[in-house]
């Protein structure tokens, strides 16, 4: 039985290994820097033979600790010595080899690190595509470089090692009981910048920059107190994971949407992870916001699908871009993140932004509503449609952007251009946004003008996408404007951005909590009574945790809140089959039907809003919202989670502390006008 993988991950950077840290270029793994993978082999022996896993100890994100034994002797039971592997990733690599003697006597080995690198772009890598580069190899004092081209190489350094062909070695002769220990950095060297090693051999730990930096994030974040340990555990596992998905630049910090293959900044997920994370740092979201703004379209490409406004889709570095169309860094594909971006900026201003930061975005919104209005819809019908524009782009460009993540009640395919029922809603959320920004600068007129446009669309939606005799609204209208009939989860996103009428809004719940929707463990992505269900499909009967959050969030503006609650408990206690770490999605079987989570294969994890979604059913539970003078908490917590405590929930320049117990909401904190209702 092969070991387990181990994932590592901080920034940019992430290693993939088998748990004894074995790396095959044949296979999906490796240490990856800026989507180009920069080790595709790693293989440690001693004495010719490969130490046999033991287990593995993670630390934080971004360290682990593999532990390994010497093969037994022929005829023997036990090994002679342990071997250790710290392994430590961060703009590169560290580890921290150790070997100690388990015997009375003596032992000499010769330990022999086998590394190799392709620099293989990270989509052929998980495609399985051959792209790895000719590489040559200098051997010099403790260490090896390996160079495909002028910009596209990485050292391997170790003290004391001798460098031979592709390997580095240490001849060790250890007293019985003794121990040795070496360090070697592996240091990429990609295009004309600098790299500087987020763990340098000869720096401890503790006090490299990518540990100061979650030790600072842990630091200042809320701090969450509950009698049950499957909430406690995830929220800790949340907390560690989206430290390490942010990308730092300078002075901004940005979310990377995942690990292994997303850990690059995209629009939808990356706003929408800032929009759940803001009750645990608003950086993120200030961040992600200035950096899709400088990367906003200014010309119409219709390759990239660059169009004036539109924020981008995906934002790829080094070889990995030229895999994206066009062969152009930044790809532009999809109908959500440009309403989305305007969203976060209001909500972003509602727990407290700088005016001066306000001020400096707020031209970027007015660009993204112009693109709403007339790129969004090119035939001026009053939705946001897509249509790829370009051979290689997405055909489907809302967040079920597989092929068939689009379907009728049938199972057959809409043509395009579509309209996304929840694109109507990021939409509508997006000008009532704007119009609240207007308010606080004093723009009259523009407050005005969107919100009277937010209230055409959403009489609009409601003639064109409810379906009387169904009893849902459609998931979106095809080429020809006919609902796209299917019952999907995506309604339940109509309810949190508030789109969908009062008097829709309890058959709308109903329906996705009734059992053709809901697992046990959580919302299907697509009823069991359509034609395209599979359970194991991406899109098509699944259960994301992400989308969970936003429908429970939706449920509870609403005011239904034993339906929220009933969502947070099954995707909460799902984390809890999953080592505590909700991934991408998982499969869509009921919970009747096997007792615990059924894993889908490719799902990533640690991914990004899938991680961010416990702070959301949080916030949903609690029912806490910013409003102008203060906060606003109407708590519906289930009572297997009190007492509930929060302390230290920023809300502009002050604090807010929540204590929720049998003896009812206690609300106190720094911040203006903080209140219980309801």
């Amino acid at each position: 039985m092969s070991a387990p993988s181990v994932m590592l991950v901080e920034g940019s950077t992430f290693c993939l290994s088998r748990g004894g840290g074995t790396i095959a270029a044949d296979r999906a793994e490796g240490l990856f820097v800026r989507d180009t993978r920069v080790l595709s082999g790693w293989r440690l022996t001693v004495n010719g033979h490969a130490p046999q896993p033991l287990g593995v100890r993670p630390a934080e994100p971004f360290s682990a600790t593999l532990l390994l034994r010497t093969p037994p002797p022929e005829g023997r039971a036990d090994s002679a010595a342990l071997v250790t592997v710290a392994r430590h990733v961060g703009d590169g690599m560290r580890e921290d080899l150790t070997v100690r003697n388990l015997a009375g006597t003596a032992f000499d080995c010769v330990l022999a690190l086998e590394v190799d690198a392709d620099f293989a772009d990270l989509f052929a890598v998980k495609d399985g595509r051959d792209a790895a580069c000719a590489t040559e190899i200098r051997c010099g004092e403790g260490a090896l470089d390996i160079a495909a081209a002028p910009g596209l190489a990485v050292t391997v350094r170790a003290a004391g090692a001798t460098a031979v062909g592709r390997a580095l070695r240490w001849r060790l002769r250890l007293p019985p009981r003794g121990t040795w220990t070496g360090c070697v950095q592996y240091l990429p060297h990609l295009g004309d910048e600098e790299i500087t090693p987020g763990h340098p051999c000869g720096v401890a730990v503790a006090d490299s920059a990518p540990a100061r930096r979650l030790r600072d994030w842990y630091a200042s974040a809320p701090v969450v107190g509950t009698a049950d340990h499957t909430l406690s555990a995830v929220l800790h596992r949340t907390l560690a994971d989206l430290g390490a998905l942010r990308l730092a630049d300078g002075d901004r910090t940005a979310v990377a949407a995942g690990a292994p293959w997303y850990m690059a900044l995209f629009g939808r997920d990356s706003l929408l992870t800032s929009w759940m994370s803001l009750p645990l740092d608003t950086a993120p979201a200030l961040g992600t916001l200035r950096t899709l703004a400088d990367l906003q379209g200014t010309r119409a490409d219709p390759v990239t699908e660059e169009q004036p406004g539109r924020i981008p889709h995906e934002v790829r570095v080094g070889r990995a871009a030229a895999r994206l169309p066009g062969g152009a860094p930044v790809y532009y594909g999809t109908a959500d993140a440009t309403p989305l971006f305007v969203m976060l900026l209001g909500e972003l201003n509602r727990w407290g932004l700088d005016p001066a930061d306000r001020d400096a975005l707020l031209p970027h919104a007015d660009r993204a509503i112009d693109w709403i209005e007339r790129y969004g819809d090119a035939d001026g019908d009053g939705f946001v449609e897509y249509r790829r524009t370009g051979d290689t782009g997405l055909g489907n460009q809302g967040w079920k952007d597989s092929w068939d993540g689009v379907t009728f009640a049938d199972g057959s395919l809409p043509e395009a251009p579509i309209a996304l029922a929840e694109v109507q809603g990021y939409a509508y959320a997006a000008y009532l946004a704007r119009a609240a920004l207007a308010d606080d600068t004093g723009d009259t007129a523009t407050a005005t003008r969107l919100r009277a446009a937010a209230a055409r669309l959403k009489e609009a939606f409601d003639a064109a996408f409810w379906l009387p005799d169904r009893g849902w609204y459609a998931l979106g209208l095809d080429r020809d404007k006919r609902p796209i009939d299917a019952l999907t989860s995506n309604i339940g996103h109509c309810l949190w951005t508030g789109i969908a009428d009062e008097d829709k809004a309890a058959l709308v719940a109903d329906r996705l909590l009734a059992p053709d929707m809901f697992s046990g463990w959580g919302i299907r992505t697509l009823s069991a009574e359509m034609g395209a269900y599979n359970p194991v499909s991406y899109h098509n009967g699944s259960v994301w945790p992400h989308d969970n959050a936003l429908c429970a969030a939706g449920l509870a503006r609403y005011g239904f809140t034993a339906h929220a609650a009933r969502v947070a408990e099954a995707v909460l206690d799902a984390a809890a089959h999953f080592d505590h770490r909700l991934p991408e999605l998982f499969c869509g079987f009921d919970r009747s039907e096997f007792d615990a989570p059924v894993p889908y294969p490719t799902s990533c994890s640690p991914q990004a809003w899938a991680a961010a979604a416990p702070l959301l059913f949080l916030r949903a539970l609690l029912r806490l919202e910013p409003e102008a003078d203060g906060v606003r908490v109407a708590p519906a917590v289930p009572d297997r989670y009190l007492p509930l405590r929060i302390r230290g929930v920023r809300v502009g320049a002050g604090t807010v502390h929540v204590t929720v117990d049998e003896r009812g909401t206690r609300v106190r904190g720094t911040a203006d006008g903080v209140r219980r209702a309801g």
